[in-house]
């Protein structure tokens, strides 16, 4: 790849999504684009980001940041983020959320869906507890491509092994073909739409959970700030704020504070001063941002 086309490449990643690529990860552009080359007709990446820069390149250029920002996920990816679910989040809100019964989830970056489903069926283990309360799981994209197999729900055998254990393959899927499909039930309690992490985040409204998972680590450091300070302002006073194993708010927001012994879990910096305030904030059944993110989405996903 000759370093005109990667600066190309580079600023465009950046602008669309806040994905940043170094130059010792050039193979990694070569690998992912060069299928979308030939998937449209083109022999070599010279000759895709020739056709990129015409007036007639916008959805190229859709393509092959889509194509970049796809990344690799699969059932209860790493466990102890799913433990601390079990374990200190979901504890805490079933007493301070008693009242309300009210609890609003983000999956900021749910790829093919395989996160927001472990998300649930953690939720569905707990129906003895929680079946009468009114739970959103919102899970976004910026990729459409695999938003829309997610909704589906659909996995391949290889898919379903990594990371899901065989007692809730059998609980929670059925088998079609040599595919398995995840139950209706389970489907129902996620909304899937597509969003930008570069767009204002005011329209989601308000959460008590959010995952944002093994996508900062694509961002720069600017990038990464700008993100956990604006993460913090949809962050509920006692809320938490799950990353991935390789990330931190270390050194970038001094919004959050590692809850401890708890790695990758992080509370705002006022949590211990505010435990119960956010009852007031996400528990009312006329919270107005929440209703109009959901109608926001909603819009742009149609």
């Amino acid at each position: 790849m000759n370093p005109a086309d990667f600066d190309y490449l580079y600023t465009l990643l950046k602008a669309r999504s806040g994905f940043v690529i170094s130059k010792e990860k050039i193979y990694l552009l070569e690998s992912r684009l060069l299928p979308v080359a030939r998937a449209n007709g083109f022999q070599a990446l010279d000759e895709l980001v020739r056709a990129m820069k015409l007036p007639t390149g916008g959805n190229l250029q859709e393509t092959v940041v889509e194509a970049m920002t796809t990344n690799e996920t699969f059932f209860f990816r790493d466990k102890s983020p799913f433990d601390h679910l079990n374990e200190v989040i979901l504890p805490h809100m079933l007493v301070e959320r008693a009242r309300t019964r009210r609890l609003r989830i983000w999956c900021a970056a749910a790829s093919t869906g395989q996160e927001p489903f472990s998300i649930a069926i953690c939720l569905k283990e707990i129906a003895d507890k929680i079946g009468n309360w009114h739970v959103d799981i919102t899970a976004t994209d910026i990729s459409n491509d695999v938003l829309e197999k997610a909704k589906v729900g659909l996995y391949s055998q290889f898919e379903v092994q990594r990371g899901l254990p065989i007692q809730q393959l059998v609980k929670y899927f059925k088998q079609t073909g040599d595919l398995w499909q995840i139950s209706s039930d389970l489907r129902a309690m996620v909304e899937f739409h597509p969003f930008n992490l570069l767009d204002d985040f005011a329209s989601l409204g308000k959460f008590d959970i959010i995952f944002c998972r093994n996508v900062l680590i694509y961002f720069d450091r600017e990038g990464k700030s700008d993100v956990l300070d604006r993460l913090s302002k949809q962050l509920v006073p006692d809320g938490y704020l799950l990353l991935g194993a390789a990330e931190t708010v270390i050194g970038l927001s001094n919004e959050f504070k590692p809850v401890p012994q708890k790695r990758g879990l992080y509370q705002s910096v006022n949590a211990a001063n505010n435990i119960g305030a956010a009852q007031s904030t996400v528990g009312s059944r006329n919270d107005g941002p929440a209703n109009r993110a959901l109608a926001s989405l909603r819009q742009r996903a149609g």
